[in-house]
C-alpha cells in the first residue's frame, strides 16, 4: 500500500467515525425530544422494562451469586494475611456496590438485552415495518425507539442492585457459612464502612449512565443496520463490542471523578 493510499484510508475512517458520531447524537436528541409522550402511555415503557429486565434477571442473579462466591474466597485469602478476616463483608460490599455490580451488570446487559434490542430493531427495518409506520403517519422513533430506550434505562439500575444484593449474599454464604467468619462482624463491618451517598448512590449513578449508553448503542446499531440478515448479524456484534468498550471507558472516567477525593 502506498503512502497516499494509507493516508487516504486513515482520512476515510476518521470521516466515517465523525459522521457516525453525528448520526448517533442526532438519534439521541430525537429520542429525548419525543420522550415526553412516552410516559403518557407508560404501558409501552413497562412492557419494555419487563422484556429487558425480567428476561435478564436470571443471568444477572446467577452471575452475581458466583461473583459473590469468588469475592468471598479471594477476599478471605487476602485479608487472612493481615488478620482482618472480619472486614470481609466490607470488602465484598464495596467491591460490588462501587465497581463490579454496575460494570458486570452492564456487560451482561449488553450481551443479553442489547443484542436483543438491536436484532429486534434491525429485523423490523429489514421487514419494512418501520417504513410502514411512516406511511401510516406513525413516528417510529416515538413508537418504537423511545419506549425501548427508557425501558433499558429503568431496568439497568434495578438489575445492578439485584446483582450487588445477590453477590453480598454469596459472599456471606462463603465467608460465614463455609469458612466460619463471625456473622456479626461480617455485617457490622459492612454497615459501618459502606456510605449510602458516597458508595451506593455513586454505584446507582454509574448504572444509570451505563444503561443510557448501552441501550442507546443497541438502538442505534439496530436503527442503522443494513436491511439484510448479514447486516443485522453484524449490528448485533457491534452492539456487544461497542457497548463493552464504552462501559469500561466510562467506568474509568466515572471512578476518577467520583472517588478521587
Amino acid at each position: 500500500m502506498s503512502l497516499t493510499a494509507f493516508v487516504s484510508s486513515i482520512g476515510r475512517h476518521i470521516r466515517e467515525s465523525i459522521v457516525a458520531l453525528g448520526a448517533f447524537t442526532r438519534l439521541f436528541m430525537a429520542i429525548l425530544a419525543r420522550s415526553g409522550g412516552a410516559f403518557k402511555r407508560f404501558g409501552l415503557v413497562s412492557q419494555q422494562v419487563h422484556f429487558i429486565g425480567n428476561y435478564s434477571l436470571l443471568i444477572i442473579a446467577v452471575s452475581g451469586l458466583f461473583v459473590g462466591f469468588v469475592l468471598g474466597l479471594q477476599g478471605y485469602y487476602t485479608l487472612n494475611r493481615y488478620g482482618s478476616e472480619e472486614a470481609l463483608g466490607l470488602l465484598v460490599a464495596l467491591s460490588l456496590t462501587r465497581e463490579l455490580g454496575p460494570v458486570i451488570t452492564a456487560l451482561l446487559f449488553a450481551g443479553r438485552a442489547g443484542t436483543s434490542l438491536t436484532a429486534e430493531i434491525g429485523l423490523m427495518k429489514a421487514g419494512e415495518q418501520l417504513a410502514a409506520m411512516e406511511v401510516m403517519a406513525v413516528d417510529p422513533i416515538r413508537r418504537v425507539m423511545v419506549p425501548r430506550f427508557w425501558g433499558g434505562v429503568i431496568a439497568m439500575p434495578v438489575l445492578a442492585a439485584v446483582f450487588s444484593m445477590v453477590g453480598i449474599i454469596g459472599g456471606w454464604v462463603v465467608g460465614v457459612l463455609l469458612i466460619g467468619i463471625d456473622a456479626g462482624a461480617f455485617w457490622s463491618q459492612m454497615q459501618d464502612g459502606v456510605d449510602v451517598f458516597k458508595d451506593v448512590a455513586n454505584g446507582v449513578i454509574k448504572s444509570l449512565i451505563f444503561g443510557v449508553a448501552v441501550t442507546l448503542i443497541a438502538l442505534y446499531e439496530g436503527w442503522t443496520a443494513k436491511a439484510t440478515p448479514e447486516g443485522v448479524a453484524r449490528a448485533t456484534t457491534r452492539t456487544v463490542v461497542s457497548g463493552a468498550l464504552v462501559v469500561l471507558g466510562l467506568d474509568f472516567l466515572l471512578t476518577a471523578l467520583m472517588f478521587s477525593n
